[in-house]
């Protein structure tokens, strides 16, 4: 039997965040899932832990109350998350994403003021981005903020967000010129002392539904100007495409670790469940579709792998690279997902079962963080 594989960028210490990360959801997620997608959001004290534990912003400088790590220590939590095929964790858009669109946008003042306690998981973070018209294509967004004195008046809709519901602080997208991508600025709106700041009912969605994803109203909310994201106007669009790329990479690196995670889960299956005599394994087709499903996910694996070695010794992230991954990941996630979840028989089908929850929970990832069919045909303007 081979070696198994191991990313050539993991060293001692990740080995040692991984055993804390799996101890963290084996022990304080595992258990409490069903009871987490019931209610659509987790415990706050569950966050609150992982934060103890430095789970959250991790790759945020030590300066901003982030442990200053790497992309690679964030891969890590990711893919321990999905070895016990979890979404109810909101780690991609609460603990990378989120505080990365901050950072990466934020001015000094704006993050001593409060990535500090994001990261210290006293308040959560939510991106208000995407609206009823304008998903990938975020240049059509229609909400507004007008200055007024010292303020800014924002009214709009926001729709897909997540962590809506909980979140204190809120990085809002609006217009605050004229059409397309130079008249967008970002803000943050603290939500929990914002009038006008409405958020309807959680979202019902066919999986991740320990997430509390919201669709959101800004009615004349009044923020102070000082909240207006790098202090200038008209730079949001480009701020939130750098960050953008990091998102993607993040997707792909879950798709191709749920990908593994359920070739595991039936080979396990295959090598236990009776058959007219033999057990499923026994079956060439079996073996086939395994083997098939196994060398796919390597290719992705490798490919990921490489993209965060480069990370790791300081290469700036490539925007192919990052749409690429998520269009591959997410594509070859759901399509080993459902052939595994095929070998399963009736037993895939009943949400008892880990194959289940991973096939329910995977289809949005072809959507979400840039539709797939948007990102090929960004990918092949560059060539």
């Amino acid at each position: 039997m081979t070696a198994p594989y191991r990313s050539p960028w993991m060293t001692d210490e990740l080995d040692m965040l991984r055993a804390t990360a799996r101890r963290f959801f084996e022990e304080e997620i595992a258990p409490k899932a069903e009871k987490f997608r019931t209610q659509h959001h987790i415990d706050r004290d569950v966050w609150e832990k992982a934060g103890e534990l430095g789970l959250l912003c991790m790759s945020i400088p030590e300066a901003y109350g982030g442990q200053g790590a790497t992309f690679a220590h964030e891969v890590v939590v990711m893919e321990e998350q999905a070895r016990i095929c979890d979404t109810t964790f909101g780690f991609i858009p609460g603990a990378v994403n989120g505080p990365a669109f901050f950072h990466g946008t934020a001015s000094h003042e704006q993050l001593l003021r409060w990535m500090p306690d994001i990261a210290a998981g006293k308040k959560m973070l939510s991106v208000c981005i995407t609206e009823p018209d304008a998903g990938t294509d975020v240049k059509a967004l229609r909400t507004t903020a007008r200055r007024d004195g010292d303020e800014y008046v924002l009214n709009g809709n926001k729709i897909f967000i997540t962590h809506g519901k909980q979140a204190e602080l809120s990085l809002v997208a609006a217009r605050t010129g004229g059409a397309g991508a130079k008249g967008i600025s970002l803000f943050m709106v603290e939500t929990d002392k914002t009038p006008g700041f409405k958020v309807s009912k959680v979202l019902e969605k066919i999986g991740q539904n320990g997430l509390d994803t919201c669709e959101i109203f800004l009615d004349d909310v009044r923020v102070p100007a000082e909240n207006l994201i790098g202090g200038v106007e008209g730079k949001g669009f480009g701020q939130l495409m750098d960050v953008f790329v990091r998102e993607r990479l993040s997707i792909g690196v879950v798709g191709i670790t749920c990908a593994e995670r359920a070739i595991e889960l039936t080979v396990e299956h295959a090598k236990n469940r009776k058959m007219l005599g033999q057990t499923l394994w026994d079956f060439q087709n079996t073996k086939f579709t395994l083997a098939e499903c196994a060398t796919e996910a390597r290719i992705g694996r490798v490919f990921i792998d490489s993209i965060v070695r480069d990370l790791v010794e300081g290469k700036p992230l490539q925007p192919n690279d990052g749409m690429m991954a998520k269009w591959w990941g997410s594509d070859k996630q759901c399509q080993i997902i459902d052939r595994c979840l095929q070998l399963f028989g009736g037993y895939g089908y009943m949400c008892e079962y880990p194959i289940a929850q991973l096939y329910m929970d995977a289809r949005v990832a072809r959507i979400y963080g840039g539709s797939n069919e948007t990102l090929k045909d960004l990918i092949a303007r560059s060539l």
